[in-house]
């Protein structure tokens, strides 16, 4: 390939995470192209100054320019992975012109270990449906990575940032903190997901899965807690899991338990987190926040 050709970011999905990578520093000069779900989102993007194409665009792999980068973000379906299902064989035609695929993926493949550490060599044993899913899209994105394209998986634990802290709910008092005994989560920052990706851009190493956690699995009503203290807000009361209202969804996620090992991103891809634990990225979005509202 010709390293002289000015790379570009496709984004199959543009959410949260595809825009924290998109619009890092680092990718400024590199094309980007996104999907979106209507034409008036599609608009908007246009504006940002990104391609994007309403999803699904007949011409979207065909027309891949040089050195090329991949973000698959659109989650499984009932019927399997949406991009897969529509573009494996233009995918594969493409190769030559595909530097790096990422594939963002979910802890939840690990399902439940009540409590236990897994690592990226950990058996996949999913609890939950939308788990199942994760891993048979994983299989068959891996079989691309066989078969020649650079495929990574990384795989998220819960997200948080910059509009998706819990704050507003705390200030509203919509939030509960939930006790059921010995249940831990982990999270990850989106900025903190960004250079994870970025480190990966720089080092592909493909058919590799990264798990994408921060160094804090911890019970969540201490992360509320911790919230409402640097809100100088009484912390809300703590309700036994099987009061507390939830949607299924929600409670859903309780059923598994786990603590993640992040180890490879650290020694493979030379990660440093910039959010290690939930507490310096929550005071990081307060700080943002008032730094906003002071601008303002």
């Amino acid at each position: 390939m010709n390293e002289m050709q000015t790379p570009s970011l496709l984004c199959i999905g543009f959410g949260y995470c595809a825009q924290g990578l998109a619009r890092h520093p680092d990718l400024a000069g590199w094309t980007c192209a996104a999907t979106a779900r209507t034409a008036e989102k599609a608009h908007s993007l246009r504006a940002e100054g990104i391609d994007a194409q309403v999803w699904p665009a007949e011409t979207l792999i065909a027309d891949l320019p040089p050195r090329t980068h991949l973000l698959i973000s659109a989650p499984p379906e009932e019927a399997g992975d949406p991009v897969l299902n529509r573009y494996r064989e233009a995918l594969l035609d493409q190769r030559e012109r595909i530097d790096w695929i990422g594939y963002l993926s979910t802890t939840a493949v690990y399902g439940d270990r009540q409590g236990g550490w897994v690592d990226e060599a950990s058996a996949l044993t999913p609890a939950s449906e939308r788990g199942k899913r994760r891993v048979a899209a994983e299989r068959d994105w891996l079989a691309l990575a066989e078969a020649g394209l650079p495929v990574h998986t990384f795989r998220l634990a819960g997200i948080y940032g910059p509009g998706r802290g819990p704050f507003e709910k705390i200030r509203r008092g919509t939030v509960q903190r939930i006790d059921k005994p010995e249940q831990v989560f982990g999270r990850i920052h989106v900025e903190d997901i960004a250079t994870t990706l970025l480190a990966s851009i720089k080092r592909p190493n493909p058919g590799t899965a990264y798990n994408v956690t921060d160094d804090l699995t911890c019970p969540p009503q201490d992360v509320i807690g911790h919230a409402a203290d640097l809100l100088g807000l009484p912390r809300p009361p703590l309700v036994p899991f099987e009061q507390a209202q939830m949607s299924p969804m929600a409670r859903s996620f309780y059923g598994e338990n786990k603590r993640v090992r992040n180890d490879r991103i650290r020694q493979d891809l030379g990660v440093t987190l910039a959010y290690p634990t939930y507490r310096e990225g929550l005071a990081a979005i307060l700080a943002a926040e008032a730094a906003e509202k002071d601008g303002g």
